[in-house]
């Protein structure tokens, strides 16, 4: 079967026995069913829970495929690196990863067997045109010599014999120096021919001929068989000293030149470190931030600061295309180790020339030859990590805690009661996370083992943040496994004091009238410190449509081990709707605010009231609500929180971001202030302890590369920072101890009336 071709490259197919228009599988992942029907599978059909008579005849799904039947098949590294997906003796075991094998042999095969048609005789060759690297880049994004046979010459700056680049770089001798930003076009290019990367080495002058193509975006010549010759003459060419930001414009100009990074450089993306040697970088100290979380979304300011992130960043590759976690899983990924941190704000020095590329929709910089894990590296990374949060002060401490789907319930419990899970494996094939446990079932570990991963973590980091009021949001709702609500949360605090050797942490009970329907399996919860706080009458929870898609939130008054009643405070821990789906009124506009913008704007409107239905409840004016927002700091439901009176105490206090996505830095996550708890607040901090940390330290990344980066540290128990506030309830401190928090005037004003009431005692 002939699926769409590859604009003409490649061997011609022998004759196809049937053709399928539109049938275009992707190289590094994909599904693949065969039905026995004419109706086309829904797309939310899983591989691995089809039985016999009433799904696919057969499924197969490879690589970064979703679904799959028990375990992904091996798949490609990238669109160019042509391999073929083999059954292995005819064998269907149900295991994609067991039954098929991925080979650098390609042998399509009709019904009347597997030799492949003799292709067409090849056209008489065609003379080459003469030109310059430069005449060949042209002025533009895209070359004025595409389809053109071209002769050129250059020095050899990089080459990729390994690692799957399959190339070298070649920039015209003589070029390179300080950077001219008025400069049309580049003096570098990419020659894609892993033959000629095997015979030349670095420094050499070679010429070329080849044809010019674009590949995605990257302007490169690809020469024929031994299209090529190594040159007596001047090499010599000199790295270009580029200081970031830089445009579109201005990067096309040095696209495949050797280039020099100066000035300051920070680490703002880590996520794909582990699988594809990528890190991303941000010219000057701080990593990038996301707009959303400092300017008003979709304003001029917000697209100013797009523009900015998109100048100051650059990606970090290895000279590979290798899936680390894939097809490469058994070779050690180069940047991460024990002791190699490479955390988001993070300072980089870059110490060695890199060759500006671009590939897979991203500009790079490459070393200048595939980077492996023990050898030397261009860019060093500085250590950024923090023991501990810092100190806060207060009475009482207040955190939020996203405990990154602790599920007591594992999917192979969930399996044992006659529930089907796929899951996310280690290079063995071992699952180690859910993927997706139908029906509605849980979100975290595969199996006891990995559980115990995930919570040795999480105990230690809470532990650590030595909170009173711990809001933990991402924890199962045991209630939907048919177990008591706190179940899992019991567990939680029983791991906890485990750890501490003593009782140290309670759970708070949930409500006699909690919801019966209509509930996540994931939910909020607070535990707290017995020796400092105490709870004030029942939980409650909020049971309100607005939170028909998000987490309902949790109120819950405290005051001080032993304190009265005007010590009472508030708390209500919060988990709104995500940023990932929404359609209608709940659909993303484009403004920064992603998806479901709308629900969350209900929620916050139905939190207000709520909030202070409670405080009314508890008697009090000292409430604070905390969470995980999934908002940040200038969107429009937190203004909904703002206008009621609240005060963003992290923002307000500079404790710092929470969270990391998409190579930004930002808040979702928060502790707001009633007006009157915030004038006790002492301090806050953001301890940046997750967010920052490359995600193959997670459990849920357990043994996926031959380097093993999991330890039971505190570092990445979760992907959210944990914010934490010091407070000091009614009746805590004395009058006379100014507050700590930065309210200038006030603190001004009580200097100067101590000082007055040296000459006039009493005064105070």
């Amino acid at each position: 079967m002939q699926g769409g071709s590859n604009a003409g490259n490649g061997v011609p197919l022998p004759t196809a026995d049937l053709v399928i228009g539109g049938f275009n599988p992707a190289a590094t992942g994909g599904i693949v069913a065969l039905v026995d029907g004419t109706t086309a599978l829904p797309a939310t059909t899983r591989g691995d829970v089809v039985v016999a008579g009433t799904g696919p005849a057969d499924l197969v799904g490879y690589g970064n495929a979703s679904t799959f039947e028990t375990l992904a098949a091996p798949a490609p590294t990238a669109t160019n690196d042509p391999r073929s997906i083999v059954r292995t003796d005819a064998v269907d075991s149900d295991d994609n990863s067991a039954d098929l094998t991925l080979t650098s042999e390609v042998t399509p095969c009709t019904a009347a067997g597997c030799d492949a048609e003799e292709p067409e005789e090849p056209e008489e060759p065609v003379d080459p045109t003469d030109a310059t690297i430069a005449e060949v880049q042209g002025d533009g994004a895209v070359s004025p010599l595409v389809g053109s046979t071209v002769r050129t010459q250059g020095v050899v700056t990089a080459a990729y014999p390994t690692g799957g680049l399959d190339g070298v770089y070649l920039q015209t001798s003589g070029t390179g120096g300080p950077h001219d930003p008025a400069a049309a076009a580049s003096h570098g290019i990419f020659v894609y021919s892993k033959a000629l990367a095997t015979e030349v080495a670095v420094g050499q002058l070679v010429e070329v001929t080849g044809v010019v193509s674009e590949y995605f975006g990257l302007t490169q010549i690809t020469p024929a068989a031994s299209a090529w010759q190594v040159l007596e003459g001047p090499a010599e060419v000199q790295p270009t000293a580029v200081d970031f930001p830089i445009d579109e414009t201005q990067r096309e100009a040095l696209e495949g030149m050797l280039v020099s990074l100066e000035g300051d450089w920070t680490v703002t993306d880590n996520y794909t470190a582990h699988s594809f040697g990528e890190i991303g970088l941000a010219a000057g100290t701080e990593p990038l931030e996301q707009p959303t979380d400092v300017v008003a979304p979709g304003s001029a300011e917000y697209t100013a600061l797009v523009a900015e992130n998109a100048a100051r960043s650059v990606v970090l590759d290895d000279g590979s295309s290798a899936n680390y976690t894939a097809g490469a899983k058994d070779v050690a990924q180069p940047w991460l180790t024990a002791d190699n941190e490479v955390r988001i704000g993070a300072p980089a020095e870059v110490a060695e020339p890199l060759v500006l590329d671009y590939r897979f929709d991203t500009w790079r910089v490459q070393p200048t030859s595939a980077l492996t894990a023990d050898g030397a590296k261009p860019v060093t990374f500085g250590d950024t990590r923090e023991a501990a949060p810092d100190d806060v002060g207060g009475a009482v401490k207040i955190a939020s805690f996203n405990v990154l789907n602790y599920f007591t319930t594992t999917g192979a419990d969930f399996v044992a009661s006659g529930g089907r899970c796929t899951y996310y494996g280690d290079r063995t094939g071992e699952p180690v996370n859910v993927n997706s446990c139908t029906p509605n079932g849980p979100r975290g570990a595969a199996d006891e083992e990995d559980l115990q991963r995930q919570q040795a973590k999480i105990v230690n980091a809470i532990n650590t943040l030595d909170a009173d009021v711990v809001g933990l949001e991402e924890i199962e709702n045991s209630a939907a496994f048919g177990q008591d609500r706190d179940a899992a949360l019991d567990e939680l605090v029983t791991a906890l004091n485990a750890a501490t050797g003593e009782d140290t942490w309670a759970a708070v009970p949930s409500p006699a009238t909690a919801p019966t329907t209509g509930e996540d399996v994931i939910r909020t919860a607070f535990i707290h410190r017995t020796d400092v706080v105490e709870p004030v009458g029942e939980s409650a929870i909020l049971d309100d449509p607005a939170f028909v898609n998000a987490r309902a939130p949790l109120a819950q008054a405290f005051r001080p081990a032993g304190g009265g009643e005007d010590s009472t405070f508030l708390v209500v821990v919060n988990h709104f709707k995500s940023k990932g789906s929404g359609s209608g009124a709940d659909a993303d506009t484009g403004d920064g605010q992603g998806a479901s913008n709308y629900s969350r704007v209900l929620q916050a409107t139905a939190l207000v009231q709520f909030a202070a239905d409670q405080q009314t409840a508890a008697g009090t004016d000292q409430a604070f609500l905390i969470g995980d927002f999934n908002s940040y700091t200038q969107e429009d439901p937190l203004k909904v929180l703002a206008d009621a009176g609240y005060v963003n105490v992290g923002a307000s206090l500079d404790a710092g971001e929470t969270y990391a996505f998409d190579g930004q830095v930002g808040s979702l996550d928060h502790v707001f202030a009633s007006a009157g708890a915030f004038e006790r607040v002492t301090g806050a901090d953001t301890w940046d302890v997750n967010a920052d940390e490359a995600v193959a330290r997670e459990y849920s990344r357990y043994n996926q590369n031959a380097t093993l980066l999991y330890d039971d540290s505190v570092f990445r128990a979760s992907d959210h920072d944990p914010t934490i506030v010091g407070y000091d309830p009614v009746g805590s401190t004395s009058p006379e101890v100014p507050p700590t928090q930065p309210d200038f005037l006030a603190f001004l004003w009580w200097i100067f009336l101590t000082f007055l009431s040296l000459f006039w005692p009493g005064i105070l």
